[in-house]
């Protein structure tokens, strides 16, 4: 009996010696399909740039602006004269720190929170800080807050008074009327800026 080797049939159009030349096969749009992605990993790019610098530079005005406002206030505390380039420029040694101290400056309770007047009575809660003795109490942006203990809060000014008022560390218990019409009150610790 006569064996025959199990060949398998060629591809069509790859027979041995009548087929195609052997070799990396031919792809005519490759060229440009690598173009394409080269532009638009090219793009990407330039819009992660963008949104990179933009996101640092709101961020920089946003912090810029929170704090001019505490700079303001330690300036009034200070006072004309207090502590400003001409206060220690005068002739002779520099006086040592032990014997130039300070008076202290007293501790001011803050909620870490923006407020505006609010329409009627109170102040608009606009901004929330995280994290924060405002945030912790479960203040949101678009409450309104109406009193500060016993203290009725009528503007956005005396919301600052009664808070700079109370002790930081001893809790407070805030009067509150939601977005939503509710009212409630809450609890908060106030910290101190440092």
């Amino acid at each position: 009996m006569e064996q025959t080797a199990l060949r398998p049939k060629p591809m069509p159009g790859q027979e041995p010696g009548g087929g195609r030349k052997s070799g990396p096969a031919r792809r005519p749009h490759a060229a440009r399909r690598r173009g394409r992605r080269f532009t638009t990993a090219l793009f990407g790019l330039l819009v992660a740039l963008v949104l990179v610098l933009s996101g640092v530079g709101l961020g920089t005005v946003g912090a810029t602006v929170i704090g001019m406002s505490r700079l303001a206030e330690l300036q009034r505390q200070a006072g004309p004269g207090g502590g400003g380039p001409s206060a220690s420029a005068h002739p002779g040694p520099s006086p040592s720190p032990t014997t130039t101290a300070s008076p202290p400056v007293p501790a001011v309770a803050t909620l870490a929170l923006e407020a505006v007047d609010a329409e009627k009575a109170g102040a608009l809660v606009v901004g929330v800080h995280v994290p924060g003795p405002g945030y912790r109490a479960g203040l949101v942006r678009g409450d309104v807050l109406l009193a500060v203990g016993r203290t009725r809060v009528d503007t956005a000014a005396e919301l600052a008074r009664a808070v700079a008022a109370a002790r930081p560390g001893r809790e407070l218990v805030l009067t509150v009327r939601h977005r939503s019409g509710g009212y409630q009150q809450l609890t908060a610790v106030p910290g101190v800026v440092t």
